[in-house]
């Protein structure tokens, strides 16, 4: 199959009922637009919209992607976590602070030192344990491992520390005071 040649080609007719595309001044009356009223806009004015809008843009996001690095800290009501003779030495204790939905942890670090952390690893939130044989705290869904004195992600995806949850002692008691990031 080949091209056709020019003695081949036939005209095209129009189907019936179909007509042939309207004509301009057709279009001007069925379409009628008041042109002497219109404010048309210049090149230079969209560009400096455009511009305009990518600086807001810029601007919200920049303001938003610092406010989220601050972070914010959560206050619940003082709430006694444990005795201190009820978590052994180089172990961890779990319960639930500042809400009764959020998972935290409280360590007996091997040094005699009480330390509570959210249990939501900063990655994606999975459940981060203490391993206290290795003297690490590990987040099993993507091996983030994170240091049991500071939070501070050692290894693996997480960026940020695990939030801390402050406590205060009275008498053998501990308890969880707020939580900050």
């Amino acid at each position: 199959m080949g091209l056709m040649t020019e003695s081949e080609r036939r005209p095209v007719e129009p189907f019936e009922g179909v007509t042939a595309p309207a004509t301009p001044s057709r279009w001007r009356t069925e379409f009628p637009y008041h042109w002497d009223t219109d404010e048309l806009v210049s090149r230079r004015e969209l560009l400096q919209l455009a511009v305009w809008a990518s600086g807001a843009l810029f601007a919200g996001t920049a303001v938003l992607a610092i406010l989220g690095r601050l972070g914010t800290r959560r206050r619940g009501a003082p709430q006694p976590v444990a005795q201190v003779d009820e978590v052994p030495l180089g172990e961890a204790f779990y319960f639930n602070y500042p809400e009764p939905d959020d998972q935290a942890m409280l360590l007996h670090l091997p040094g005699g030192e009480f330390v509570a952390y959210s249990q939501k690893c900063t990655h994606l939130s999975c459940a981060v344990y203490y391993q206290p044989e290795r003297d690490r705290l590990f987040c099993p869904c993507h091996e983030g491992v994170f240091n049991p004195r500071t939070g501070e992600p050692v290894a693996g995806p997480p960026q940020r520390r695990l939030p801390r949850i402050l406590l205060r002692r009275e008498g053998d008691t501990l308890i969880a005071v707020e939580e900050v990031p």
